[in-house]
């Protein structure tokens, strides 16, 4: 079964068997042997009528059973105007869940500090790059009401790709100009750039400044909804997903958690570890999640602060928080950084207070996202809600921690690590 079909095919129930009319038996072969017609011998020749060869039945053929660790959604079904996201799961109002998301490139240093618009994020993507901090791409398909998402900063090829993955319409302010340019104006990439050089058909209207005293003028440009969708009526882009779209998760059903209770526990999770200071990229300013039983969220930390959205003054809080190892190489004096985000990797999937360890593959071209799985090679189950994405640079993967509390924390035994030494 294809990645693309396992969306529309996962069967609710936890072991649904496949039904199929005439299941377990073949058709049988009613047919009559072939005679031969031969002269009628005469009465004292008529020899004794032979019996009719029987003609053996074959084995019944066994028809394996589809089945999941816990039910999953499948066909996604409008009702009353509401269809289950692709990036999340929930109910979503169905015009927003059926179009293409915006991927919108957002700084996470401290004098970015706090942004705006983050908590709308159905998936949020985290990389290193230059200067060993991370950049996030946030990928947002609920955004009609608000005014605007960022402060907005430049590209890096790796966050394309990722983006594309999704079918987003990609947005950013500046890019990497030896590593991007030529990527990011392909026609087949949906971009919405602010007007720099590099880029070659830029959207200036969808570009704006916002007063904020005491912050450098590169933490004070956003992105403009109401301009984003003036850029892409006249840019001509298609709101739409294709028709080979796949979708980057496999969901549990609604009222399902998928507990993972045999799972190693999971309440803290950090992707740079605890005592942070190192070249990881998430040694500079220490993130981590903290798991909360009562609602089964993970909650984002940063710096020793709760990571706060200005938008609504909410700490931020995912479902699922992922760790995404790719092989990683420093491409020049300028220290700009590549990671690979095609092929396959070391995973890790942190849901419910448990970590699902696992790989990532991704082979199908730039349009295909990644997909995870666990050791036994089955697609990963995600709970509903919002999903955290850390790309973890592989060769910085033993600072990676995670455990039931701050005094049993383990760096999980990961084979691309162990690669990468």
């Amino acid at each position: 079964m294809t990645l693309r079909r396992k969306w529309l095919l996962a069967v609710i129930g936890l072991s649904i068997g496949l039904a199929v009319s005439g299941c377990g038996k073949e058709e049988e072969d009613n047919s009559q042997p072939q005679i031969t017609v031969e002269p009628i011998p005469t009465a004292t020749q008529q020899p004794e009528e032979e019996p009719e060869p029987e003609v053996e039945e074959e084995p019944a053929e066994e028809i394996p059973e589809i089945t999941t660790a816990y039910p999953v959604i499948g066909e996604r079904i409008s009702e009353n105007g509401k269809i289950q996201s692709y990036l999340t799961g929930e109910w979503t109002d169905e015009k927003k869940a059926n179009r293409r998301p915006i991927a919108v490139m957002i700084p996470n240093n401290a004098p970015a500090m706090p942004q705006y618009g983050l908590s709308r994020a159905g998936i949020i993507y985290e990389a290193p790059v230059e200067g060993r901090i991370t950049r996030l791409m946030a990928v947002v398909e609920d955004f009609d009401d608000l005014d605007r998402i960022g402060p907005v900063r430049s590209s890096r090829d790796y966050y394309v790709y990722v983006a594309m993955g999704y079918e987003a319409i990609y947005c950013n302010w500046g890019l990497a100009r030896p590593y991007v340019e030529e990527l990011i104006n392909r026609p087949e990439y949906y971009n919405v750039s602010a007007a720099v050089e590099g880029i070659h058909n830029p959207a200036d209207e969808a570009f704006g400044r916002v007063s904020r005293p005491g912050y450098a003028r590169e933490f004070t440009g956003y992105v403009m909804v109401d301009g984003v969708f003036d850029a892409v009526e006249r840019l001509g882009y298609d709101w739409n997903y294709d028709d080979k779209y796949v979708p980057p998760f496999l969901f549990a059903a609604d009222d399902v958690t998928a507990d993972y209770a045999d799972k190693e526990d999971a309440l803290l999770v950090y992707p740079g570890g605890k005592s942070g200071n190192n070249a990881s990229g998430y040694g500079s300013y220490h993130p981590y999640f903290e798991y909360h039983e009562d609602d089964h969220l993970y909650y984002r930390y940063q710096d020793g602060k709760k990571q706060i959205d200005e938008y609504n003054n909410e700490q931020l809080t995912f479902s699922n928080v992922v760790f995404q190892y790719c092989h990683g190489e420093v491409r020049d004096s300028h220290d700009y950084l590549a990671f690979g985000v095609h092929g396959e990797g070391d995973a890790i999937v942190f849901t419910n207070g448990k970590a699902i360890k696992g790989t990532w593959k991704r082979y199908d071209g730039d349009f295909t996202p990644a997909k995870f799985y666990d050791e036994n090679g089955e697609e990963i189950i995600f709970n509903q809600g919002k999903t955290w994405i850390c790309n973890i640079w592989q060769e910085y993967g033993e600072y990676v921690e995670y455990g039931k509390d701050d005094t049993s924390l383990i760096t999980p035994d990961m084979p691309s690590v162990k690669a990468a030494e």
